[in-house]
């Protein structure tokens, strides 16, 4: 009966991978994070796709891969935030701001597991787009936030107010290939392939606050 501990297995790696992420944000080696963030991604969605494929759905899955999210999507990003703002001329202790991100998300995180509503969309900002757009910043943009502080702080409160938010959020999972009941994905699909092509890694910030602003427009143009 190995293969039922298969995704628990998988889900371990997302934990670890998030985990050396947080480190490796306090040295403000934001190439690493970057790195480790996105692989624990991969691992969050492999533990999900190993678990159907093999039948091997557990109670105890479902809370281990809570508690890795809250790691690598919560703590991660939010000891990024912590770093920008150090590195700031603002007064150290306001640093601990970005320890708000970690309790927002498991905020959000508990809500999602209660919620009958999110099977296939989600009410709020997914964590794992959050922590992209913190990995993002801290590759790309940790120079000119340095700064400029206070748009950390405002990127911290926005976020975190996302992530616990009723606003409707589309999900990436196709439901077949027709334009008619996708046109949404492919909408920000398009949009993510042109900011990479020209943006290059310094597109994934960018490529979430496109996926906001999409669904913004979803939800009020439907």
């Amino acid at each position: 009966m190995i293969k039922k501990h298969i995704p628990n297995f998988i889900t371990s790696l997302n934990l670890f991978s998030g985990a050396m992420a947080v480190y490796f944000a306090f040295q403000a080696n934001y190439e690493l994070v970057l790195i480790l963030v996105l692989l624990a991604a991969v691992f969050d969605f492999l533990d999900g796709f190993a678990a159907r494929l093999l039948k091997a759905y557990s109670p105890m899955g479902k809370e281990l891969d809570s508690l890795a999210d809250v790691i690598s999507f919560g703590m991660a990003p939010g000891a990024v935030a912590f770093s920008l703002l150090r590195a700031s001329e603002l007064p150290e202790w306001l640093a601990f701001a970005g320890f708000i991100i970690p309790v927002f998300s498991a905020l959000r995180l508990a809500k999602f597991n209660i919620d009958e509503r999110q099977t296939t969309s989600f009410m709020g900002m997914p964590t794992p787009a959050n922590a992209i757009f913190w990995i993002g910043l801290g590759f790309s943009y940790h120079e000119s936030l340095a700064k400029q502080p206070y748009f950390v702080l405002g990127f911290i409160a926005l976020m975190s107010l996302l992530l616990v938010s009723e606003l409707p959020m589309f999900s990436l999972k196709f439901k077949n290939l027709k334009w008619k009941d996708n046109s949404w994905q492919f909408v920000f699909l398009a949009v993510c392939c042109c900011l990479l092509i020209f943006l290059k890694l310094d597109a994934f910030a960018p490529i979430i606050g496109c996926y906001i602003t999409i669904s913004i427009i979803k939800r009020f143009v439907g």
